[in-house]
């Protein structure tokens, strides 16, 4: 008989008893890792955010003008397009930083992690 196929699925992540996610190499993450990766992402967000503000004062200073109407409504559609990845890579990394600061926050709390693994249990 041959074997099963293998999945092409990674395995899980390790973690630690207590649920808490572990590094590449084996180590639990400080508070450290979550302050460093914060300020990451607020940076990329506040970059992020300069870009926007340069799109959107490009488009509203060279408004597309087009003879054909197909033509006036793919730059439209383009430009719209362009506008909205910028604005929302703006608030990904922003709200990716902000979780990180509040678990950050969270895990300089003793205890942190007791309590909320505790309440996952569900209703009973």
């Amino acid at each position: 008989m041959s074997d099963p196929p293998s999945s092409s699925l990674p395995p899980p992540p390790p973690t630690a008893p207590d649920g808490e996610s572990r590094g590449p190499n084996g180590l639990r993450k400080g508070p450290l890792s979550f302050l460093s990766g914060a300020l990451t992402s607020a940076l990329l967000a506040w970059l992020c955010l300069g870009l926007s503000q340069r799109v959107v004062a490009y488009y509203g200073a060279h408004p597309p003008h087009y003879n054909s109407q197909v033509a006036q409504s793919i730059g439209t559609a383009v430009k719209t397009l362009v506008v909205g990845m910028t604005f929302l890579a703006t608030f990904s990394f922003a709200f990716v930083g902000l979780g990180l600061f509040l678990t950050f926050l969270r895990s300089l709390w003793p205890g942190g992690a007791e309590r909320s693994s505790a309440g996952q249990g569900g209703p009973s």
